[in-house]
């Protein structure tokens, strides 16, 4: 790509999103101004909001929470048009480009931030540079971004180039709650894709270093925990009283016992807990938030069946009800390493790259997942490459920023492997 002009635009692109984090199911703005900018690319067919998401969305905040942001984004400039498709959190979209015969390569990206209060430090570079979160507690602390903007960068590159075949670009909403992969996975618009390329910026590896394939992708699924006791004073009648804040902390303790697995690594997490309204009353509602985690989605599984009865005994242990909901999953995944050693070639000959290594451990977990299963089960290939970039503080901190030096990067090494693919179709 022209590292001058279209390096400025998509930074300039890049800095307007940071200025407006939204989370999960809320990225109104985020969504209508990526597609403002799509619009003025030769796409061929360019999707918004219900027509690329299918019916089943988890985590969706309630009317009132979604009518805020949608009027903040409007008060902002999202264009009304746009914000019309949007309606009710179907945030997202996907763009295609057709360009002759070949086969059909997606790339994924995701676009929504993190309830995280951004630094104001005169080191943190969107505060000094002024294009800091407007919106105080929210933040892009994760380079979503940065990925959103690479994949409008690919975009381009690809449309000025000798590409054959289909591209589609899947702009995707809600990663950080993983409440977003498996809709997006399961629209309809994955289904014809030969291969795909999802990329995360970061993690760890500095600018100029390319991850080819990542792999390591931990299972993971999250749950609420919703107790229902009975009132009574806490002086006068405590045994009248069933404690629904003694059966959450009960499940809380009892969760972190649950036993490890020979299979391979496993993780627990009571990440929000809370309950009660007043110190003399027995607590009738407690709740909590937690996670699971496995080294494969059979031992994610086989933790949240001890987790869920773990849950259950803990309410009926102190004469509570409980009702427990999903609110995030995704599987494990692996890079097929066809795809992988393509990315790993092309990235030798892309400016700025200094290191590039053929594999890494994500050692977490991405609802990109969903998405590169979708493929590989339909008889295609995928693979997640990682663009190392320098950035202060860890990821999901105040103080994590992106090297927008890496954008050009990333988009020449994705555009040049999707060229390639399509050329070679491993």
């Amino acid at each position: 790509m022209d590292q001058s002009k279209d390096a400025d635009d998509l930074v300039a692109l890049r800095r307007d999103l940071h200025r407006h984090p939204e989370p999960a199911w809320r990225e109104f703005y985020t969504t209508a101004r990526i597609v403002d900018e799509l619009e003025t690319r030769p796409l061929d067919e360019l999707y918004v909001g219900p027509e690329v998401l299918a019916d089943e969305r988890l985590a969706v905040p309630d009317g009132a929470e979604l009518d805020e942001w949608f009027e903040r984004a409007r008060a902002e400039g999202a264009r009304e048009d746009i914000l019309d498709d949007l309606k009710g959190g179907y945030t997202g979209a996907v763009a295609t480009l057709r360009e002759g015969d070949g086969p059909t390569v997606g790339l994924r990206v995701d676009i929504d931030a993190l309830p995280i209060l951004e630094s104001k430090g005169g080191d943190h570079a969107p505060a000094a540079g002024g294009y800091r979160s407007e919106r105080e507690g929210y933040m892009h602390a994760c380079g979503h971004d940065a990925h959103a903007t690479i994949g409008v960068g690919v975009i381009d590159a690809i449309a000025d180039s000798d590409f054959e075949g289909t591209l589609k670009v899947f702009f995707q909403p809600s990663e950080e709650l993983v409440a977003g992969g498996k809709p997006m996975a399961e629209g309809g618009h994955l289904d014809d894709v030969d291969y795909l390329l999802a990329v995360h910026v970061g993690l760890d590896h500095p600018t100029g270093e390319i991850v080819a394939g990542i792999d390591g992708f931990l299972a993971v699924h999250h749950f609420r925990a919703e107790f229902a006791g009975h009132p009574a004073h806490a002086g006068a009648k405590p045994e009248e009283g069933d404690n629904a804040v003694l059966a959450m902390a009960t499940a809380v303790q009892n969760l972190y016992g649950i036993s490890r697995h020979s299979d391979g690594a496993t993780r627990v997490n009571a990440g929000l807990v809370g309950g009660g309204t007043a110190t003399n009353i027995i607590p009738e509602e407690a709740f909590v938030e937690g996670e699971v985690r496995g080294e494969t989605t059979e031992l994610m599984e086989y933790m949240r069946e001890r987790a869920e009865r773990v849950v259950e005994s803990a309410a009926e242990m102190h004469g509570c009800e409980v009702s427990l909901s999903t609110e995030g999953r995704a599987p494990s995944a692996r890079s097929d390493r066809a795809l992988a050693d393509i990315v790993a070639e092309v990235s030798g000959g892309v400016d700025g790259v200094e290191s590039i290594l053929d594999r890494d451990a994500l050692g977490g977990s991405e609802d990109a997942t969903y998405l590169m299963r979708r493929v590989q089960e339909n008889g295609g290939k995928a693979a997640y490459v990682g663009v190392g970039t320098d950035h202060p503080g860890g990821h999901h901190t105040g103080t994590f920023d992106v090297d927008e030096s890496s954008i050009p990067i990333a988009v020449d090494v994705l555009s040049g492997a999707i060229r390639e693919i399509a050329a070679r179709r491993p």
